[in-house]
């Protein structure tokens, strides 16, 4: 199956976008189809053995649109576009404004007493009412032509049996200017009372008042793509590269991977990269979400459009064009856009058929009210105005505008959402379930205990240790010892000893001598000294008593820890303890699902009593524990049908398969690229409390989207009986289609506002 991004031209409404998906779909080898309204683009996989993308092409273009391939990683294209189409759409607007202006005045000049509104003799009605509507006429040819699309699509489209907004516009304004027009001719004939059934006013203001919704659409549209914009002018343009120690200024795009870049205090990498020299604090808030600089040295991994904070650094780039970070984020981003939510399929399926009904529920009330006995010009005001207010640009911007502003929200806080079904599943989840390696534990062991056992310095030679003074310079010296001892030994627990003398900044020797015994530990040489590290069994081996530490590390086992014996010279001299500490911020995450309502879970291969220790410290609703990697997956499935949403929290490749059965899988983005790809949601950092974040956003972006639908749907329930004429029956005004067309602009203004404050979720 191969997958395609297009540019659809030519949409103006909710309608046009479920057409072409219809009719995408309906095309044979075609299997799924997403249009995004806003972003206009479309996202098709088909199947390239039964059908060619040029084909896809001609099927959408045989409908009246157009659409020009795009890869996904070109969404700059595509904001570029959206200030362009802006403009244009700005120039016509004040075009179609400066006539429709005096059109307004000229036609309301009559209607309000007292001369308030005086207009020059020769354009009199009473005295010259031919002069009076041919003014207005030619007045109003400016603003129609102005607003040509309306026409040229909109009857296009309707005589392709696939009528759409411009569709509704252009029938209802191109009534109002056709008998405006015959009633010039009547009165050119002599009826100078036709001078009173002018509806060229209505015309030129409604094609104004859509063409500003239309503006103001446009604006707001490139506000919600302002995250994704932002992200693009993160990478500097040009990029200092050192060559044989000479340094020169290149274009950034020009760089490859292998390349050494210099960036100094203050400038930002170029490109993702590993430090080769020197160190810094590096600030990584736009891309990650963290707010606390980064220090990086020799060795670390550098993210392209960080900025380098205080120090000079050269970077070797590690990864340059669409592979960088930042251009995988914004292809994540610009992908979940496309992605439709679940809840905007019910629009789309309204949209599709609510311009045909639309224009039958016109035509249906003009005949009703010809039966009934009003004039042409009454009949005419209702047509117009049904016509007119029921656009369904609102309700077709609903769902995707919510949904893209939510997405490059997500980004700024360092949340990646794979689609608007994802930031809507997350919205409604009632359990999550924690793995816990790596995702509520750092992932890697820790010493996390370092006990003395009695006066283990006592008894050692003090010819040869030296005159101790104070219980830290003796446990300083052990520790150096021990860790020194296991120089020799790359276990991850060796490891763990090693990290902590170094952290205290101890000085470490190489071991001399050097055995290790899996299972059951080491002995080596230090300084002259033997020592010997593992399990009871092996100081008992080694002709070393334990006992004096079964009491200790019994504690220490019954939290769960890791526990390791060290002896020098044939002396038992301290207790260690190792294990994978809790991150900052687990159980506070853990406490904040539950206030939410939502049920937390622990699920981990390790056993009860090390599940058991680390529950303690985060208390999760329930453990799941000694679960094999193989049956992750198979416990997501029995929560799932338990009832409810289950989000699935993982980072390692044995996460992969769970991260994709649980309804949303939320991958911890320093974890494997397997489990990133599996997830609907990447977390760019480790922090647990990003699952919080992800989850209050979703609510967020569910509860914006459910108050966009009600308003786009209330709004055509009231306004198009109004225009149809029923508060009229019951001795109420009827609906002046200038204030319909005013209507209608400012319901897609009103839903887009309303997306545009999620913005502010913090």
């Amino acid at each position: 199956m191969t997958e395609k991004v297009f540019k659809v031209t030519g949409m103006t409404c909710a309608g046009c976008a479920a057409f072409v998906e219809k009719t995408c779909r309906s095309t044979e080898g075609v299997v799924t189809c997403d249009v995004n309204l806003p972003m206009e683009r479309m996202r098709v996989a088909f199947d390239e053995n039964v059908i060619r993308p040029d084909a896809i092409v001609r099927a959408v273009e045989n409908i009246g649109y157009g659409l020009v391939d795009e890869e996904a990683s070109s969404a700059g294209e595509v904001l570029g576009g959206q200030r362009a189409d802006a403009r244009k759409v700005r120039i016509r607007l004040i075009v179609a404004a400066a006539f429709s202006v005096p059109i307004f005045y000229l036609a309301m000049s009559h209607m309000i007493p007292g001369g308030v509104l005086p207009v020059p003799e020769f354009l009199n009605m009473h005295m010259h009412p031919l002069t009076f509507a041919l003014v207005q006429m030619i007045l109003t040819i400016p603003v129609l032509v102005a607003g040509y699309t309306f026409y040229t699509k909109g009857f296009r489209l309707l005589a392709k049996r696939a009528p759409n907004m411009d569709s509704l516009i252009a029938v209802g304004t191109s009534a109002a200017f056709l008998y405006g027009v015959y009633a010039v001719i009547r009165i050119a004939g002599g009826q100078t009372e036709m001078v009173e059934h002018l509806y060229f006013e209505s015309a030129a203001v409604v094609v104004t008042l859509v063409m500003l919704g239309k503006f103001l659409e446009a604006r707001s549209k490139g506000r919600t793509t302002e995250a994704i914009q932002k992200l693009f002018d993160l990478t500097p343009k040009t990029a200092t590269v050192r060559v044989k120690g000479e340094e020169f200024t290149v274009f950034a795009e020009n760089l490859k991977v292998g390349d050494q870049v210099v960036v100094k205090p203050g400038g930002s990498f170029p490109a993702d990269g590993r430090v080769v020299s020197g160190g810094s604090s590096v600030d990584e808030a736009m891309i990650t979400g963290e707010s606390i600089p980064v220090y990086k040295d020799v060795g670390s991994e550098v993210i392209g459009g960080s900025i380098n904070l205080d120090g000079r650094v050269v970077a070797e780039v590690t990864r340059v064009g669409p592979d960088t970070t930042i251009s995988r984020i914004i292809r994540l981003v610009t992908d979940a856009q496309d992605k439709k939510a679940p809840i905007s399929r019910m629009a789309d399926q309204v949209s599709l058929y609510f311009v045909p009904a639309v224009i039958g529920i016109a035509i249906l009330s003009a005949a009703a009210w010809a039966i009934a006995g009003k004039d042409f010009p009454f009949i005419i005001n209702v047509f117009v105005g049904v016509l007119v207010i029921s656009c369904p640009c609102a309700l077709g911007l609903a769902t995707p505008t919510a949904v893209m502003v939510a997405s490059g929200k997500g980004a700024e806080l360092g949340l990646l959402f794979k689609g608007g079904e994802a930031l809507e599943t997350i919205g409604r989840v009632s359990t999550v379930v924690f793995d816990k390696t790596g995702t509520v534990t750092e992932g890697r062991p820790a010493m996390t205990d370092f006990e003395m056992i009695g006066d283990f310095f006592e008894k050692l030679d003090r010819s040869r240790t030296g005159k101790e003074t104070g219980g830290s310079l003796e446990k300083d010296r052990a520790l150096a010892w021990i860790a020194s001892a296991e120089k020799g030994s790359e276990h991850p627990v060796s490891g763990a000893v090693i990290s902590a003398a170094v952290r205290k900044g101890l000085t470490l020797f190489e071991p001399d001598e050097f055995e290790a015994v899996p299972g059951r530990g080491i002995r080596a040489t230090v300084e002259g000294r033997t020592v010997v590290v593992g399990n009871a069994a092996w100081l008992s081996w080694n002709g070393i008593e334990p006992k004096a530490a079964e009491e200790m590390s019994m504690r220490f086992s019954e939290e769960g820890k890791t526990v390791l014996l060290g002896a020098v010279d044939g002396t038992l001299a301290v207790v260690i303890a190792v294990a994978d500490p809790v991150k900052e911020g687990s159980a506070e995450t853990l406490t904040a699902l539950q206030k939410l309502g939502i049920r937390t879970v622990l699920l981990t291969g390790d056993t009860q009593r090390t599940a058991r220790a680390i529950a303690d410290k985060i208390h999760p609703d329930e453990v799941l524990a000694e679960v094999l990697p193989q049956d992750k997956a198979e416990k997501i499935r029995v929560l799932r049908e338990a009832g409810g949403k289950v989000a699935m929290v993982g980072d390692g490749i044995n996460d992969a398969p769970a991260l994709a059965l649980a309804d949303v899988g939320i991958a911890i983005g320093t974890g494997t690229d397997i489990a990133v790809e599996s997830a609907d949601v990447v977390l760019m950092k480790g922090d647990p409390r990003k699952v919080v974040t992800a989850v209050r956003l979703g609510k967020a972006t569910l509860r914006n989207i459910r108050q966009n639908l009600f308003w786009a749907f209330i709004f055509n329930t009231i306004g198009i009986p109004i225009a149809a004429g029923v508060l009229f029956l019951f001795g109420g005004p009827l609906l002046n289609p200038m204030f319909a067309g005013a209507a209608m602009a400012m319901s897609s203004v009103l839903v887009v506002s309303n997306a545009l404050r999620l913005r502010r979720f913090r």
